[in-house]
């Protein structure tokens, strides 16, 4: 009984350490890259050039792991390379999605502040919903259709409120919805290409900042960054790499957590645990930044944060349900 106990203690210590893991990487990976992108310590309009060294950071990573085999008594890192024909003519489609993700998500903290970064990027589950319609059938019961709507509203509401405090920005307001939709795009997608690198989470994340580095390229082209890089003089600057390094390093250990919670918790607990990281994040941001905000402000913030909650546990409940359905059915058969 005391073995049990000591146990079960031991699991449950092992649990808070990992959420508080990933609740401090979490919010410092977003603290960090509004610096980078942000910051007159910084000074560098180029938000595609940094996301792109940020894959560079996690590639060279994986890349090494990948090689070693992981680190020995934490983690195991699955082998394999990115640079065959058949992988790329698999991933690659997935991972321009995955670049079209991150870049339009640090466009949005370039222009949004981080107490409104949430509320920017809300509609990721309205996105799920259409897209899981649209591109293979599923379709939502009532009441997830209707946490939907209700996280459309607190999506109105606070960009209401941000305007009328004269801190809405309209492009960055946009480059959120599309990093919703992007995430949505490829949360779906994910699935259909785990199964082409053995279900491994960690390999296809190697192979997306792998082909990331070179579909970034065209694209801070195209943003007219290679001019603002040839004029910018911090490059000498120590400092400057360093943050550079420390803003990729969170980006390798928010993939790390992310995937450590879930698999010590389950993936309804991790969306619970996000949600409640991003109410928290944006107390600490209004309180780091000195900002004041109205009733609604807030009032939209918790409507969008329990909306989205409650939509993750009706979809766990639904999957239960559906699970013993079918085991039900298997009984029956046999």
């Amino acid at each position: 009984m005391r073995d049990t106990q000591q146990d079960l203690c031991s699991r449950y210590i092992k649990i808070f350490v990992v959420v508080a893991c990933y609740w401090v990487v979490s919010i410092a990976t977003v603290f960090v890259n509004k610096a980078l992108l942000s910051s007159a310590t910084v000074a560098l309009e180029a938000p595609l050039f940094i996301t792109w060294f940020q894959c560079i950071v996690s590639f060279t990573i994986c890349s090494t792991l990948s090689l070693t085999g992981g680190i020995p008594g934490i983690f195991t890192f699955p082998k394999g390379t990115p640079w065959k024909i058949d992988v790329m003519r698999k991933v690659l489609p997935l991972s321009l999605m995955f670049t079209l993700m991150i870049a339009t998500n640090n466009l949005c903290l370039k222009y949004v502040g981080v107490s409104f970064y949430y509320i920017g990027r809300s509609l990721t589950t309205v996105f799920n919903v259409i897209f899981s319609w649209v591109l293979i059938g599923q379709l939502t019961s009532l009441r997830c259709i209707l946490c939907c709507l209700v996280i459309i509203f607190g999506f109105y509401l606070g960009v209401d409120q941000e305007n009328l405090l004269g801190s809405f920005s309209l492009v960055g307001t946009i480059y959120g919805v599309l990093g919703s939709l992007m995430l949505s795009l490829y949360s779906i997608y994910t699935k259909k290409v785990l199964p082409h690198v053995n279900q491994q989470v960690w390999l296809l994340s190697y192979y997306n900042n792998a082909y990331s580095i070179l579909l970034f390229i065209p694209l801070i082209v195209v943003n007219g960054e290679l001019t603002i890089l040839a004029n910018y003089t911090n490059f000498h600057d120590p400092y400057f790499w360093f943050q550079m390094l420390i803003g990729g390093l969170c980006g390798f250990a928010i993939g790390y957590f992310t995937s450590l919670q879930i698999k010590v918790t389950s993936p309804l607990t991790h969306n619970i645990s996000g949600t409640a990281k991003a109410c928290a994040q944006t107390v600490i941001a209004t309180q780091w930044y000195s900002e004041t905000k109205n009733l609604l402000w807030w009032t939209s913030n918790v409507i969008v944060l329990c909306s989205s909650a409650l939509y993750a546990r009706f979809k766990q409940i639904e999957m239960e349900q559906n699970a013993r359905k079918s085991n039900n059915e298997e009984k029956s058969l046999v």
